[in-house]
């Protein structure tokens, strides 16, 4: 969309002062402050266009004129400065990384918060996904005529107990020798690394207990991916009480709601798939009850391989520019740090 230069920077007054304000703005209001030199029933006129154009919107005949979605859109791709955070600011970033970068689940509990109180939005941060588990060892102990214990120890040091129900399970000497089986083919891989082809051997292994393999490796799957699963962490989530556009109380609860729910925050998240730092406004969101916010998201990485994702949620006149600076300073100093590290 072409914009005379007029049109956009009154369009930008309009979105600048409403992200400040949250008061509809009026013709005299642009007049005044935006230094344009011309008169109110010009600026009228030029809104009346920006309106037909479907970037600002008249939320009564006597009020000032709002952005539109479309209107946030323009705004965020051609007239965003994004702002620079301040040298207390990324050294706060920088050394709340440093000191807890070997501890990854509190630093991404700090690292929502951190995100959530410099902006002021609901925060989400998510762990790094690895995908790293390995089988060290694998012990099968019977506990009646019907079901085994499946003892699994992995290369985290992780202990897991999970009991398999079968048709009838093997006595104590034939499922030691399963066991060593077991380890034989297991030991040092991970979930993905067990193929059909290694299935087949371990069908032949087991003989004519090749039945409870099945069952065996499933239990071992889900124990695995248990251990693997990765945690999402939130805070700030109340700060949308501060905002005018969620003062009706189901609307705020409605969202509340929404952010407890895992599924949900992970759909929000977008599991890994996209590049740079993103920007979902209004209808543009996939999900329903985001269709009158905006939604920021970034992935970072720490080590080369691992990667997670932080987002914040707000209304649709948030302060994009800051809040952009916030999340590119996080994702720049969390790949700093670990880089420097070595990790």
């Amino acid at each position: 969309m072409i914009l005379s230069n007029r049109k956009f920077k009154i369009l930008e007054a309009i979105i600048t002062d409403y992200i400040e304000t949250a008061e509809p703005i009026g013709s005299r209001t642009i007049a005044k402050k935006s230094g344009l030199g011309i008169s109110s029933a010009t600026i009228r006129n030029e809104m009346s266009d920006l309106e037909d154009m479907g970037l600002i919107s008249q939320l009564h005949t006597s009020s000032g004129r709002v952005p539109s979605g479309q209107g946030y859109r323009l705004y965020v791709d051609s007239m965003m400065q994004r702002r620079q955070l301040s040298s207390e600011e990324a050294l706060f970033l920088q050394k709340m990384i440093i000191d807890n970068i070997y501890q990854i689940e509190f630093m991404m509990q700090e690292t929502a918060k951190v995100l959530s109180s410099l902006t002021r939005y609901p925060a989400i941060v998510s762990e790094p996904y690895l995908k790293k588990t390995k089988i060290k060892h694998v012990q099968l102990v019977p506990l009646d005529e019907k079901s085994l214990l499946l003892v699994l120890v992995t290369d985290t040091k992780a202990v897991k107990n999970q009991v398999v129900n079968l048709q009838a399970v093997p006595g104590y000497e034939q499922l030691t020798t399963l066991s060593l089986h077991l380890n034989q083919y297991l030991a040092g891989l991970s979930i993905r690394e067990i193929d059909r082809e290694l299935i087949d051997k371990m069908l032949a292994a087991f003989g004519s207990s090749a039945h409870i393999l099945m069952p065996i490796l499933g239990a071992i799957s889900d124990t695995i991916q248990a251990e693997d699963d990765v945690r999402v962490f939130t805070s700030g989530i109340k700060n949308i009480l501060a905002f005018p556009e969620f003062a009706d109380i189901r609307k705020a609860e409605a969202l509340f709601q929404a952010l407890e729910d895992r599924n949900l925050l992970f759909e929000i998240l977008g599991q890994n798939s996209f590049e740079g730092i993103q920007i979902a406004i209004g209808e543009e969101n996939n999900i329903d009850l985001l269709k009158s916010c905006s939604l920021i998201r970034a992935n970072y990485t720490i080590d080369n391989q691992s990667t997670g994702c932080i987002a914040i949620i707000g209304p649709m006149r948030m302060d994009y520019s800051q809040a952009v600076s916030v999340i590119s300073g996080i994702v720049q100093n969390m790949q700093s740090v670990t880089h420097a590290l070595g990790l």
